[in-house]
């Protein structure tokens, strides 16, 4: 069993985006991908393959105790240290400390900084007309970040620094406790180097505060299903988590909820009796009763009566700057969906936020490889049913991204990335000698979609 990513996997990834991007600008030189972003994404990969595989190897020796310092130490200063850089380059390149397009983060911004600018009545009609109920606690988190501290972009954005590199050790422990201690460092090393974290870490958006949720909650409940003797008491905290989600993305919330409930049902024997489960599930469907259970209801069955009509829209806007879209559905994103998004590897207009994260999403094609392989070990193995919580979640949502119009987004994509990695790092330790013959293959399979999606997109809009 391997203990760690090898340096023989790292140096064909990066080997292999040297190469896609240089025949990608070769063969689409006319929209070449502007030199900064280049940059960024050899850095992102750069950084990404080769600490991976040197942490994994020199961080082995340590005790439990100290590698948790380290990967909660190290995550937080390259987070931090990428926050100060990224407002700064943000400010030479948009005039404000907030990335390309800003979206969402002016909203949000805008509405934390009314309960401290001119008092909680404001703060409180804004929330009430400007947002919906699933946006809502990422409002009042910052606004009470803002209360405190002061109406200032990077308080939000230190303390996702903070909380991120929290996810990071929580990880490990998922990690450990599912697939043994080597499987665990390496999920805590790869999210503690993975650039798409570093860039929610670094805009005022709230894809990292739920993916802290989601690792919280199935930290706390996989504690939990895994202990000797089952303490309802014990479940308070990932309840309370999945009820937060509520406040953040509601069909996650729905999904955290359902796979708690999945786990109930179909878990390993070893981890929960018969009559477990019976007292569990009634316990569980009382407390959904009690708390969120009206709001969820309402709130998902309305998502999943709006699913085609709000697919369709999607498509029908794509197809307005690029032909190929009205081709895109459930069926072909589905056999993608850990794989997606494609790097953006051109200039595009308007998509200076995809062309920046070109080798964030290469790296995540490459790894999703690694977590494919460890679906099917799990399942060639049947041992499954000892990891059915975070399998029904990462599952789940991946399932409900399919059948909505955000199947190809990353940020949509990034609240259970923390998750794909827990399974590559499984992946990892799964890997024989007669992988690395498959690995290659893979590589050259990422490479050629890459391209592909690269004609795809300029020849949607008549580029070439």
């Amino acid at each position: 069993m391997l203990t760690f990513f090898p340096n023989y996997f790292s140096r064909r990834a990066i080997m292999a985006y040297a190469v896609t991007i240089a025949l990608v600008s070769v063969l689409f030189i006319d929209y070449m991908l502007p030199l900064k972003f280049v940059i960024f994404g050899f850095a992102a990969v750069i950084i990404f393959f080769t600490y991976s595989s040197k942490l994994t190897m020199n961080w082995e020796r340590y005790s439990e105790h100290v590698f948790q310092r380290r990967v909660f130490i190290t995550a937080l200063i390259i987070r931090l240290v990428y926050v100060i850089f990224i407002y700064y380059f943000y400010i030479s390149e948009t005039g404000e400390p907030h990335a390309y397009h800003k979206g969402d983060e002016g909203l949000y911004n805008g509405i934390a900084r009314l309960w401290s600018d001119y008092g909680y009545e404001e703060f409180q009609d804004s929330i009430q007309n400007d947002v919906d109920f699933s946006d809502t606690g990422y409002c009042w988190w910052l606004g009470i970040l803002y209360l405190i501290f002061g109406p200032y972009v990077l308080v939000g954005r230190v303390a996702k620094c903070f909380i991120d590199a929290l996810t990071c050790m929580l990880l490990y422990n998922i990690g450990k406790r599912n697939f043994g201690d080597a499987a665990g460092r390496i999920a805590a090393i790869f999210y503690m180097l993975i650039p798409n974290a570093w860039f929610y870490c670094g805009v005022t958006l709230k894809e990292t505060e739920m993916s802290f949720l989601i690792i919280l909650f199935v930290e706390r409940a996989d504690s939990a299903l895994h202990s000797s003797k089952l303490k309802i008491q014990n479940l308070i905290l990932p309840l309370m988590a999945a009820a937060a989600m509520l406040t953040f993305r509601t069909a996650l919330a729905a999904v955290m909820v359902a796979s708690l409930g999945l786990a109930f049902v179909l878990g390993s024997q070893k981890q929960l009796q018969a009559w477990q489960k019976t007292v569990l599930a009634i316990v569980f469907a009382v407390w959904l009763i009690m708390t969120v259970g009206v709001e969820l209801f309402q709130e998902s069955a309305q998502l999943w009566a709006n699913r085609t009509a709000n697919q369709e829209s999607g498509y029908q806007w794509r197809a307005e700057t690029n032909t190929f879209a009205q081709y895109a559905s459930a069926a072909v994103f589905a056999p993608l969906i850990f794989t997606i998004p494609f790097s953006t590897m051109v200039e595009i207009f308007e998509q200076e936020n995809q062309m920046m994260m070109n080798g964030a999403n290469f790296i995540k094609n490459i790894l999703s490889g690694l977590t494919i392989l460890a679906l099917f070990m799990l399942v060639k193995r049947r041992e499954w049913r000892n990891h059915v919580l975070p399998l029904a979640l990462m599952g789940g949502y991946l399932v409900v991204l399919v059948f909505s119009n955000f199947a190809h987004s990353e940020r949509f994509h990034f609240p259970v990335l923390a998750l794909e990695l827990l399974f590559a790092a499984y992946g990892v330790t799964q890997v024989t000698n007669k992988h690395k013959r498959i690995y290659m293959i893979w590589i050259v399979l990422i490479c050629i979609a890459n391209m592909l999606w690269t004609w795809i997109k300029l020849a949607g809009r008549g580029l070439v």
